[in-house]
């Protein structure tokens, strides 16, 4: 029998979660009963509208606007987030600044943009946040890709999310006798319903249906589900893991 409100009391933090998935995640934890503080770089409008799409239902929540690959900006933000709800149980890492230069048009300044939003920026979150994590422990989900595990011609996006997977094993060892668990998940090809039809035609172009087990995208809501699985207490001895969703194109 499913748990009513399986994260009553705890607070969590989606990096990236005004829009698609990290949007999708926010509303599900909230749902499930955690406060949630929906970060981004700069597009507030998006997660003010994050923020009231959650208050509007009776959850909790508040902006965490930061650049999260800057060390001081982010130590303010979990600052703020103690300031407002007094602890952090759960960190979903979802931002990204995606590149798909090839190496012959990537530069140095794209290459290292990409790292920072995505291994940067979840090592630091993790670094200022792991004080409170283990206060009473907590879970963490770093969302790579599969391109991470497949290979993409563009190659900044997806070292970057393959470099999630060593830092997420370093957590798992560092943290796990303080109750913190750390796992990555992986989707597959999403489309969300207002991706426009031109993204929705780039998507199936690099993966078609046909090539898909289940021979159709997965959708933003269907990485949600699963996140508040793995941070909830169903997934209470899974540790140091990577979860691929999928649709089976990728079976590694």
């Amino acid at each position: 029998m499913a748990r009513p409100d399986p994260l009553a009391g705890m607070v969590a933090l989606v990096t990236g979660g005004s829009r698609r998935i990290g949007r999708e995640i926010c509303l599900r934890l909230a749902q499930d009963g955690a406060a949630v503080a929906v970060n981004a770089r700069s597009s507030r409008g998006e997660v003010d509208d994050t923020v009231r799409a959650i208050e509007s239902t009776g959850g909790r929540a508040m902006a965490a606007m930061a650049d999260i690959s800057n060390p001081t900006a982010n130590s303010a933000m979990i600052e703020a987030i103690i300031a407002t709800y007094g602890r952090l149980d759960i960190i979903v890492h979802t931002a990204v600044n995606r590149e798909h230069g090839s190496f012959e048009s990537l530069d140095l300044d794209a290459w290292r943009a990409a790292q920072d939003a995505v291994v940067n920026g979840a090592f630091l979150t993790t670094k200022f946040a792991a004080p409170y994590l283990t206060k009473q422990g907590g879970a963490i989900v770093y969302v790579s890709g599969a391109t991470a595990f497949t290979g993409a011609k563009g190659p900044a996006t997806p070292t970057a999310k393959s470099a999630l997977v060593g830092l997420m094993r370093s957590v798992a060892q560092s943290y796990g006798a303080a109750n913190v668990r750390a796992n990555v998940l992986s989707p597959g090809r999403i489309e969300a319903e207002d991706d426009t039809p031109e993204r929705k035609a780039e998507l199936a172009r690099g993966r078609p249906d046909s090539q898909i087990p289940l021979r159709r995208p997965g959708r933003p809501a269907e990485i949600a589900n699963l996140v508040a699985a793995m941070v909830g207490p169903d997934f209470s001895y899974v540790t140091g893991q990577v979860v691929h969703a999928t649709g089976g194109y990728y079976m590694g």
